[in-house]
């Protein structure tokens, strides 16, 4: 499903007279707005029904009705993310309440990256990652694991990649970008300075950016030429990263699976050959 109030926000700046007082009242009553027929919401923007099927189009849209699912999916997910913020673990809760939790917060946020997913956005970063020469990872604290994670997995089909545990020597490998690398930034806020410092280095050097990161607005989502979104389903001060890891795991076996996919006889013959064969009675 596309996404939609981030659409409407970067639009804004180029949008045309008549279409601002849409995204306004798109962008500040959502809730109001998603209730509307066309019709009644060129009446509340003072535009036309025209003018509405234009800027869905605009925004990457097949039209009004196509806007209006999206907006409508994105809204629940929102709510739904912010009732279960208030769910969260207790000075009281026993064990039994911790597993159901835990779970549950970790099943919820899978199911809010699914309704988020853009199977557009999606294409377009697997054809980056098949015409890459390399592809170069960033991530720090808990993104640092899911780097890892995307690491071990494309090296295995031969896939050349860059990472490091050490975030100097990640800076270093963003200074040597190349335009015909990708470079794949990871953070669930998108507001950790040293992983920022690394994109907008990559950027300078015209190299393509894949953000993997929550779904709102931050320096790293409008830095990135391309963003996969995972839901914001933990608060920022939190003991540390849980429900946003499985998450952005998922968002790497989603795009390593397509990745073999499309490149299927030569991936399955490189996971042959790269297969390490375990010592023991165990490894038969």
């Amino acid at each position: 499903m596309k996404n939609v109030l981030v659409r409407l926000e970067e639009y804004l700046p180029r949008a045309s007279g008549a279409e601002r007082g849409a995204l306004r009242y798109l962008l500040e009553s959502p809730d109001s707005a998603v209730n509307c027929s066309i019709k009644q919401l060129a009446e509340c923007t003072f535009t036309s029904a025209s003018t509405i099927i234009r800027l869905c189009r605009k925004l990457g849209f097949d039209g009004y009705k196509e806007f209006h699912k999206a907006l409508l999916c994105e809204l629940a997910v929102k709510k739904e993310t912010e009732s279960e913020h208030k769910r969260e673990i207790q000075r009281e809760d026993g064990l039994d309440a911790i597993i159901q939790k835990v779970t549950y917060k970790n099943m919820l946020s899978l199911d809010n990256s699914r309704k988020l997913a853009d199977r557009e956005v999606l294409q377009k970063c697997l054809e980056l990652l098949n015409s890459a020469q390399s592809i170069v990872l960033f991530g720090i604290g808990a993104s640092l694991l899911v780097a890892r994670d995307a690491y071990l997995k494309f090296i295995r089909v031969s896939k050349k990649c860059c990472f490091c545990d050490d975030w100097h020597l990640q800076l270093i490998h963003a200074q040597n970008t190349t335009p015909e690398d990708v470079a794949i930034v990871i953070s669930y806020s998108g507001m950790t300075q040293e992983t920022l410092r690394c994109a907008q280095t990559a950027k300078t050097n015209r190299t393509p950016i894949i953000a993997i990161t929550r779904f709102e607005t931050s320096p790293l989502a409008k830095l990135a030429d391309y963003n996969l979104y995972v839901a914001s389903t933990e608060l920022f001060f939190r003991s540390g990263a849980m429900s946003s890891r499985i998450s952005q795991l998922n968002m790497i076996d989603i795009l390593y699976a397509a990745y073999v996919n499309q490149n299927y006889e030569e991936c399955i013959r490189r996971i042959s050959v790269t297969h390490v064969e375990k010592e023991g009675k165990d490894s038969k």
